[in-house]
């Protein structure tokens, strides 16, 4: 009987700790890379190709970023915007806006 005990109280604490590990995990999986939206597009009509693009990358809460990249025969830029809560302090093109609502599942 005493071995059986034994034996419980080790499961219990193995239990425990899968519990501990369980809890850990969720937190980290809430703030992790989940949802991705991409947008491709052509800013500039004469040119050819939607060599330009607008990508959001947000967690379980909607928080996260928009990369915005804008190609052109001079160069090359790339913005980003921070986004919390499907939104963003500074002001969105229509293609981040997609690009939010595609990674949103919208």
């Amino acid at each position: 009987m005493k071995e059986v005990l034994q034996y419980i109280k080790k499961i219990e604490e193995k239990i425990e700790d899968i519990s501990k590990d369980l809890d850990g995990t969720r937190k980290m999986a809430e703030i992790s890379l989940q949802k991705v939206g991409v947008v491709r597009f052509n800013p500039f009509k004469d040119m050819g190709g939607d060599q330009s693009f607008s990508i959001a990358l947000l967690d379980s809460k909607n928080n996260g970023l928009v990369i915005s990249s804008l190609y052109s025969r001079e160069g090359n830029r790339v913005y980003t915007k921070p986004v919390k809560g499907g939104q963003s302090e500074y002001q969105l093109s229509g293609e981040e806006k997609e690009a939010i609502l595609r990674a949103r599942g919208s």
